[in-house]
């Protein structure tokens, strides 16, 4: 029997973080924040199955490539306490598969999440 879990998190360049640096982590990919000049590579980490990025309709189709939209993210928010971006990790029940989870999130997000830009990594982690 699968148990809920949720965890939400704030990006915000007041708890020394960048949406430049977490979105680079949670898609195993590299960026660099045109913001700090800083190369964030993780292209070695391991887990990720599968992601996407979710524009509603009004938004720049160039923000499909995430390193343009993060950056933009970035460029927009001023000060040095700004909120990036909210993270949400959910706990998915390991009796789906990964194609299952992909479908039950893609619902999830498009149901509760339609007006603001949505960016799905899914990673599997081994504990």
């Amino acid at each position: 029997m699968a148990i809920y879990h949720l965890e939400a998190k704030v990006v915000s360049r007041g708890n020394g973080r960048s949406a430049v640096a977490a979105s680079a982590y949670l898609s195993c990919s590299k960026i660099l924040n045109d913001y700090d000049g800083v190369q964030h590579d993780f292209t070695r980490k391991k887990g990720l199955i599968w992601q996407d990025v979710f524009l509603p309709e009004f938004a720049p189709s160039d923000w499909k490539d995430r390193s343009v939209l993060w950056n933009a993210v970035e460029k927009n928010e001023k000060t040095k306490d700004s909120r990036l971006a909210r993270e949400f990790v959910p706990a998915l029940p390991i009796e789906l598969t990964p194609s299952q989870w992909q479908e039950l999130l893609t619902d999830f997000i498009q149901n509760n999440f339609s007006i603001i830009l949505r960016l799905l990594c899914i990673q599997q982690f081994f504990l």
